[in-house]
């Protein structure tokens, strides 16, 4: 992308399909002077001398036929659109913008694109509008990715924890900690250059005092990666048990509806089921697996492969049983196996008179924090409420609530804090040691060009092509 600032770019921002509205986006110094030519307005009025960030009524003017044969011998009305002009510094890339607001048919928006092509502008890389915005200082790079996770959101705690980061609440932290580190190394480099006037400019003590509590809130931001994570990507659950314990039936309940097929017959579902709603604000990927047990049939033994291999992928395990009879060898295979994931074990069908020992369901080796149980019937929907914030409380934090504090939702910002942490360990270690000035000095600025990493005040060419090449072309 480089030299994209001299370049005037063109694309569709909106989703490809039919729609009763399609929006091309035009972003450069030329966007006014390309768009000129091919925007007629019904007021008569020339489009450079109208009022920024205001509609107006126009036609588009395509030569005729252009749509399918690119003649240019006359000039027609291609459309009836309504266009906004957004002037510099006022507009989403900071740069002159035309926004065209046409019908939303395909052949409509592609050949106005063509045409705004042919007048100078260039086709948008994927992203490139929002990196414009970050490179003329209008957003920061966990504000632009913020961008990208507001149109992702899956829930509404997804969007809420988005639209905090896109309003700065990460990178008011985040500049708070770094303006802290980079008054330390004031005070250490003074001490440095003046260092046979015998003037102290920080006495040591307050100096690991400070990196010390420094070190302690980057280190509670980097433990909110997980939280953050989970609600921006979400997580996979499997629901595996032996074939007849009402996997999915419990699968069709959760979502309300009739997805899996369900009879009394073991072995019914033969393939993996895919499934994503909304659990108490987590987008969860329910993964409904076939019965687990030894068989011949060749159908179901290719779907015990699958169970296996969904189980070895899912972060959390759901592991129903059957209550209405005595655990079998196989469910207690079950509840040992994959005891390094989270496992909440599911008893369905209450509704049955129950045959179940409960005191056979736990092993001395099971961890509380990675363990749960509830009890449910997915015929009546007794316990499925249990069973929903059971399923939340084992992903996330009990007392966590999305949008109270700043939160990190990429590994890239958690491998940033990580660099920054380690950097302050050497910091204190140097000045507990009572080491040179210099060897503070060091670690202090590669914790604070690794907290600069996350907002984007340190950048490379690498960098932001990886997060830019995320983002669909037009935005």
């Amino acid at each position: 992308m480089s030299g994209m600032s001299q370049d005037t770019i063109c694309a569709i921002a909106t989703p490809v399909g039919e729609g009763g509205i399609g929006i091309v986006r035009i972003s450069g110094d030329k966007a006014i002077d390309v768009a000129s030519g091919l925007v007629r307005l019904r007021s008569g009025q020339p489009l450079a001398s109208v009022k920024s960030h205001a509609l107006h009524h126009a036609d588009i003017l395509a030569a005729s036929d252009s749509v399918q044969t690119g003649d240019s011998s006359s000039l027609q009305a291609l459309d009836e659109v309504l266009v906004v002009v957004m002037r510099a510094p006022r507009s989403y890339t900071a740069e002159d913008v035309v926004e065209i607001h046409c019908h939303g048919g395909a052949l409509v928006l592609q050949a106005l694109c063509e045409m705004l092509m042919r007048r100078g502008a260039r086709l948008a890389e994927p992203g490139e509008f929002t990196k414009r915005a970050f490179l003329n200082g209008r957003l920061d790079l966990t504000q632009a990715e913020a961008v990208l996770d507001t149109i992702r959101a899956k829930t509404s705690s997804s969007l809420k924890l988005a639209q905090e980061q896109l309003r700065g609440a990460l990178s008011r932290e985040i500049t708070r900690m770094r303006d802290a580190l980079i008054g330390m190394l004031a005070h250490v480099e003074a001490a440095i250059d003046f260092t046979e006037e015998d003037i102290t400019f920080i006495e040591l003590h307050e100096l690991e005092a400070g990196l010390r509590r420094t070190r302690a809130e980057i280190s509670r931001l980097a433990e909110s990666c997980r939280e953050g994570r989970v609600l921006r990507e979400g997580v996979t659950a499997a629901i595996v048990g032996c074939p007849n314990v009402g996997k999915s039936s419990l699968l069709n309940a959760l979502l309300r509806t009739d997805r899996a097929i369900v009879t009394p017959v073991p072995g019914t579902t033969r393939d993996v089921l895919e499934e994503v709603l909304n659990m108490r604000g987590v987008p969860v990927r329910l993964l409904d697996t076939a019965g687990v047990r030894d068989t011949n049939d060749q159908a179901e033994q290719e779907g015990v492969r699958r169970s296996r291999t969904a189980m070895e992928q899912a972060e959390l395990l759901l592991i129903v049983l059957d209550s209405s009879a005595p655990l079998t060898d196989q469910d207690r295979t079950l509840l040992l196996e994959y005891q390094d994931k989270k496992r909440l074990v599911v008893i369905n069908k209450t509704d049955l008179p129950c045959r179940l020992n409960p005191s056979e369901l736990r092993a001395p080796q099971q961890s509380d924090s990675n363990w749960a149980l509830v009890w449910i019937s997915a015929q009546t929907g007794a316990g499925l409420d249990e069973l929903r914030d059971r399923i939340r409380t084992m992903i996330l934090r009990a007392d966590f609530e999305a949008g109270e504090a700043a939160v990190v939702t990429r590994l890239r910002h958690q491998d940033a804090l990580v660099k920054a942490i380690e950097a302050l360990d050497g910091a204190v270690g140097s000045v507990e040691a009572r080491l040179s000035g210099e060897f503070v000095a060091m670690d202090l600025r590669a914790a604070i060009d690794a907290l600069g990493e996350i907002t984007g005040a340190v950048s490379t060419d690498d960098i932001l092509d990886r997060i830019f090449r995320e983002f669909c072309i037009g935005k």
